[in-house]
């Protein structure tokens, strides 16, 4: 029923909004741009941010700009060596020529900070839901990077899995089907994401949540230790980082933008997004974004539909408070799909490249994802750079899914029929609830004698609700991948167990202070008090205690715009600290990963270009896992697994070379072993953990002569190779991994990506080109399960009316 209502919104908004604006027309902006004696400046550039077109001066220094919307939009000019001259221009509705000249003052320190293709602000919005503390990227002391926006449309990305492979060292761990998005990062498996600072999906292996890009407004990417200001440490890779995808909100400006999106496999995707300010006074404004989509896919009975939906308000009561409400909820259906098999031992690399006419679950197999979540959030500016700022965010996950799933036979290691497979049916539901509460005092710039202080005191309180009910397994029949499967489910009865339930709440109090003695030096201090307790079952768990993080860090600046950084910081995960060690008296303790993190960041071309190289070196001391008996059961009890080291570098390069050209470039170097393990072989790597991985995007747009207005965009992204399993001495409990098995090296592979769009007036068209070289690689093969390629060769288009 929802998905009609939906439905019918979605086209009655289509229809009168087309109708309404199809007659307007575009509009002329004119002018001169001159320096500060009132001499021409030729090859000025004259930028619309939010549209996304421009144009330059000619050797008179005037310029000439067509087919503007109406609405009021911001405009940028800018100039080497100049202070950057920003309006707010606004065309009213009917034919306008509107001129404006620009005279321009010369300024050898412009301060502009550049987030990814060059949108210009001082920080990411919602970046303090993730870092707490109001600092510029380069202010940092640890590596941060930024997706906006604007690159995540022109590339056309889908998936959140699709947005972060644009940030160094960032990749897809698992998707379990296909129906979530599990993301690693140097080397740790599922890192923590959150939408908007709350936890979405809580399960600490970090399976990751379904994402639409289409309310999303920018990607944001902690690397390394976020304890200080997320206090999360009981994931399995929380020292890995954390992702925050930060939804849209008004921007208290009237506009809308109405799309279709068509492509292989019969994609059909409608979108909009529409805003406008609800007083004569701009103090509210109302912003609402939505899509459906449904398709196909290029695999036999897998499909996918989903419904999406984004509304926010805002209110600025006055000058020096802001509110705002927000809402996003996703319904998804799709088709889960096991992917294909490995037609040999774990030591063997023999991937079988799985006909797309062949699938190895049933065709009423399915998965229903519900996704809701909400967040308030009020900003109050004391005076004196003193702001207070309360958030709370919330969200429900309701999960179910029933499918088909295809083993290897436990013959398989003496017969070698790798290709015939016990095939079993099951379900499973998952209700997952989570919220957070933030309070900060923040100080920005406070001066005590010659030291700047920017500091934050918060605090914050987490909660999750969870209830897990799983069926019987069925043993349906045996197939033979290498002949056709049938797809027909046979008549079977699934009943559900008993519910599993677990609670967990934990607070925690930081202090966070940068402290600015000269133009040289600055010193950031952070330290984190954490408390976590939890309920299995109504019973206490063994997931429970308290813990202090620190954080030390130091910002060099021998030169301006050339900062040297390094910093020092801990994650400690409880999860389990009360297990009991094999002489079932001791108690197993915190898990504690230590961070070191030096580098560099720069920016260049009057801060156009960002670059920045970090180093880092974690050391987790203290690894535990189940005790076996000789059956091989789980005995209760746990012993010490050794240590992991994991160090490496990232360089990032972003920004706009050109007026016209936009780049965005990252390469990684990882190296992650366990040493002195009695569970892991020695030297030998985590799961999926790829010792090379790279990223490269160019996008050029012509703003002259008969083609003006159209652009060319190109992506590589390459994966070196990796182990698709763990290369233990003896089982591990729940994985179906064989001991003493070197894993397999999943081959190397590059995806290259490629966009063609064109403007006129008020629509845009684009052609999305992916995986143009057909490439094949393959995520993990977590616990044997589940072994997924990436999508082959695929086309869509996509046209967007903005008004």
């Amino acid at each position: 029923m929802i998905n009609k209502i939906v439905l019918s919104i979605i086209a009655g908004l289509l229809a009168s909004t087309l109708t309404l604006f199809s007659q307007r027309e575009s509009h002329l902006l004119t002018g001169k741009v001159t320096d500060e004696k009132y001499k021409e400046l030729v090859g000025a550039t004259i930028y619309f941010e939010e549209l996304g077109i421009g144009g330059s001066t000619d050797i008179s220094g005037n310029f000439r700009i067509e087919q503007i919307p109406a609405g009021r939009h911001r405009v940028v000019v800018s100039y080497m060596g100049y202070r950057s001259d920003t309006r707010e221009i606004e065309f009213q509705r009917g034919k306008q020529h509107r001129e404006e000249n620009f005279n321009l003052q010369p300024d050898d320190r412009l301060l502009l900070e550049v987030e990814v293709f060059g949108v210009r602000r001082e920080r990411p919005e919602k970046m303090e839901a993730l870092t707490r503390i109001p600092l510029r990227l380069d202010e940092q002391v640890q590596s941060v990077s930024v997706i906006s926006q604007k690159m995540i449309t022109e590339q056309g990305a889908m998936t959140l899995n699709d947005a972060v492979r644009n940030a160094p060292g960032l990749g897809t761990f698992a998707t379990y089907g296909n129906t979530s998005e599990s993301i690693t990062s140097r080397g740790y498996r599922g890192i923590p994401v959150v939408k908007n600072g709350v936890r979405i999906h809580s399960d600490f292996r970090g399976q990751g949540f379904l994402s639409d890009m289409q309310g999303v407004e920018t990607v944001q990417v902690l690397r390394g230790s976020a304890a200080i200001a997320q206090g999360i440490g009981n994931d399995i890779g929380s020292a890995g980082g954390v992702v925050n995808v930060a939804t849209k909100t008004p921007r208290f400006i009237n506009r809308g933008n109405l799309g279709v999106r068509m492509g292989s496999w019969g994609q059909f995707r409608p979108t909009f997004d529409l805003q406008r300010v609800l007083d004569a006074r701009g103090h509210t404004a109302f912003r609402i974004n939505g899509a459906y989509e449904q398709a196909d896919n290029y695999r036999k009975h897998v499909s996918k539909d989903r419904v999406y939906l984004n509304p926010s308000f805002a209110w600025n009561p006055d000058d020096k408070t802001n509110v705002v409400l927000e809402m996003d909820y996703l319904h998804d259906s799709r088709t889960p799909d096991q992917g294909t098999v490995n037609l040999s031992a774990d030591s063997v690399n023999n991937i079988y490249k799985m006909p797309h006419d062949r699938f190895l679950g049933f065709s009423t197999d399915r998965q229903f994802t519900n996704t809701l979540t909400y967040m308030t959030h009020l900003t109050r500016d004391l005076g004196n750079g003193f702001t207070v700022r309360l958030a709370y965010a919330g969200a429900d996950l309701n999960l179910r899914s029933i499918r088909g799933h295809a083993a290897a036979l436990r013959s398989a290691a003496t017969t070698g029929n790798y290709n015939l497979r016990s095939r079993s049916y099951s379900g499973s539901r998952r209700s997952d609830k989570n919220g957070v509460f933030q309070a900060d005092l923040i100080g920005k710039d406070i001066l005590t004698g010659s030291v700047k202080h920017t500091f934050n005191v918060g605090f914050d309180y987490r909660w999750t609700d969870v209830a897990t009910i799983s069926t019987n397994s069925v043993i349906v029949d045996t197939v033979d991948v290498l002949q056709p499967i049938s797809n027909i489910l046979p008549d079977v009865t699934l009943k559900d167990g008993d519910p599993t339930t677990s609670q967990t709440y934990s607070y925690g109090l930081l202090l966070q202070e940068v402290m600015t003695f000269n133009r040289y030096l600055k010193l950031s201090l952070g330290l984190r008090y954490s408390q976590v307790n939890g309920l299995s079952d109504n019973v206490v768990s063994s997931t429970g205690g308290d813990v202090w993080d620190p954080l030390f860090g130091i910002i060099i600046t021998p030169i301006e715009n050339i900062n040297f950084f390094a910093s020092y910081t801990t994650t400690t995960s409880l999860r389990g600290a009360a297990d009991l060690l094999e002489d079932r008296v001791t108690p197993v303790g915190p898990t504690r990963e230590k961070q070191v993190e030096a580098g560099m960041k720069t920016e260049w071309f009057d801060n156009r270009l960002r670059f920045n190289a970090t180093y880092f070196h974690i050391l987790n001391n203290n690894l535990t896992y189940a005790l076996l008996n000789e059956s091989g059961q789980n005995t209760g009890y746990y012993m010490k697994a050794g240590n992991l080291k994991r160090k490496g570098v990232e360089l990032e390069l972003t920004g706009r070379l050109l007026k016209n050209l936009d780049v965005v470039g990252g390469y990684s170097y990882l190296d992650a072993a366990y040493h002195d393990s009695p569970y892991y072989h020695e030297e030998s790597a985590p799961m999926n953990t790829a010792k090379h991985t790279a990223n490269g995007w160019i996008n050029y747009t012509l703003f002259d002569g008969l083609l003006r207005n159209l652009s060319f965009g190109l992506g590589i992204y390459y994966v070196g190779e990796r182990p698709l399993a763990e290369y233990t001495y003896q089982v591990i409990p729940g994985h179906a991994i064989q001991p003493n098995t070197p894993p397999f090296l999943a081959d190397a592979y590059s995806t290259v990506n490629a966009q063609v769009g064109y403007r006129f007036r008020n629509y845009r068209v684009r052609l999305f080109m992916n995986n143009l070289l057909n490439s094949t690689g393959y995520t993990a093969y977590y616990r044997g399960g589940y072994l997924n390629p990436t999508d082959p060769r695929n086309f869509s288009v996509a046209l967007n009316y903005q008004f």
